[in-house]
């Protein structure tokens, strides 16, 4: 008698091997043209906070279709929707490829009422995963702790390099067993939606392997990369705004960061230039 088959979840997808060589070596050539940033979490040029303290961001990033800097709160609905998404440079052509074949996917596989009907993969954090340099010791900075994407719909991540501890966990119990333990693999796709995945649980990554001794592009002074993760997210358009028609407050607190971005992006240059005309 065969073993009944196990339940297919409609709402999570995970598949090893996804990016092909050519892909991959085109992504890395990509990613060595890149100058990431390290961010702040809060505004430098207001108070902070009633009760926290300023910390820069555990690793540097780097943000594609729009930019959501910390400083500006990111993106969490239904309190913070407006001025907090920076419209940023196009997905390199293979990114886009990759991503059109995850669109189609997932409006093929997903249950319809967990993809929006305007939803589609507008936004892209890539974190670099490593350890950096600070005060002559080497820092761990592979790792995230637990949280939830408050985007709408599904959310899907590519991995290049070593394989990353994914977890899922109950809220409040973060010394329980993780409902979901998965690897994620060098080239791998993950694709997750729905109340479950997205809102009943939190998902951090626990750990990232060092076995190979990967220094991966872009050259980051102080910091060894040895993965790289592409977090596509749905932001809704109307809430996506040109930095220079962000009000003069939000303007001022990324500014700096916008002028670092300049020197080695056209497009942020541009936009840099562009606020001029609104003043």
């Amino acid at each position: 008698m065969r073993a009944p088959r196990a339940a297919i979840d409609r709402c999570y997808v995970y598949e090893p091997g996804f990016i092909d060589e050519a892909s991959r070596s085109q992504i890395l050539s990509w990613l060595a043209t890149l100058k990431p940033l390290w961010e702040q979490r809060y505004s430098t040029r207001r108070p902070l906070p009633a009760g926290k303290q300023q910390r820069g961001l555990l690793r540097p990033v780097y943000w594609l279709g729009n930019w959501q800097f910390a400083c500006l709160g990111y993106y969490e609905p239904p309190k913070r929707t407006e001025h907090v998404a920076v419209t940023a440079e196009r997905f390199p052509p293979v990114l886009a490829r990759l991503v059109a074949t995850i669109e189609k996917r997932v409006r093929g596989g997903f249950p319809p009422a967990t993809v929006p009907r305007r939803w589609h993969l507008n936004t892209c954090l890539v974190n670099f995963y490593g350890s950096r340099d600070e005060n002559g010791k080497t820092i761990d900075a592979a790792r995230v702790g637990e949280h939830r994407d408050f985007e709408p719909g599904p959310v899907a991540s590519l991995s290049i390099g070593e394989r990353a501890r994914f977890q899922f966990v109950r809220r409040g119990s973060f010394d329980a067993p993780p409902v979901r333990t998965q690897w994620l693999e060098d080239g791998s796709l993950q694709v997750f939606a729905g109340p479950r995945w997205k809102d009943d649980l939190l998902h951090r990554v626990q750990r990232v392997d060092d076995k190979h001794d990967l220094d991966l592009p872009p050259s980051i002074a102080g910091f060894r990369t040895r993965r790289v993760n592409f977090t596509f997210r749905y932001v809704p358009d109307e809430h996506v705004a040109p930095f220079a028609r962000l009000p003069p407050h939000a303007r001022d607190d990324v500014r700096e960061y916008v002028a670092q971005l300049a020197k080695s992006s056209q497009f942020f240059a541009e936009a840099l230039a562009s606020e001029a005309s609104v003043r």
